[in-house]
């Protein structure tokens, strides 16, 4: 479970990070609105997504696979829109948007194989 909120945090810090970049707050000469809103939506989903996993730890691996598939989704759809010349097409965009497809691909994976724990432990 803390395996899984970590994968959360980090994934839906970084696209915050990635959208305050894309919006000139964090740096300047990278500001591209659309793909600061893109990843707005989805930092805040993992967020919400780490946030709804204290208030139903016993559906962690659930809101995990399916906040991390969301963003994986929505990376390919920014990778998508930079193949068709859409989105920004900077060396560091690149370099994030394959970063962050490895980290979301290997999160996906590490909580789908994740055990599930029960709502109430037996003694057997």
């Amino acid at each position: 479970m803390t395996r899984i909120r970590l994968l959360l945090l980090l994934e839906g810090t970084s696209f915050v990070a990635a959208a305050l970049v894309h919006f000139g707050v964090l740096a300047a000469g990278y500001e591209h609105q659309k793909a600061g809103t893109a990843e707005s939506v989805i930092g805040g989903v993992l967020l919400l997504a780490l946030a709804l996993t204290f208030v139903s730890s016993s559906r962690t691996r659930a809101i995990g696979v399916a906040a991390q598939a969301f963003a994986l989704l929505g990376t390919l759809v920014g990778l998508f829109t930079i193949a068709i010349g859409v989105g920004p097409r900077t060396a560091p965009d690149l370099t994030y948007h394959a970063a962050i497809l490895s980290v979301l691909a290997g999160g996906l994976f590490l909580t789908a194989r994740s055990p599930v724990r029960p709502l109430v432990e037996s003694r057997a």
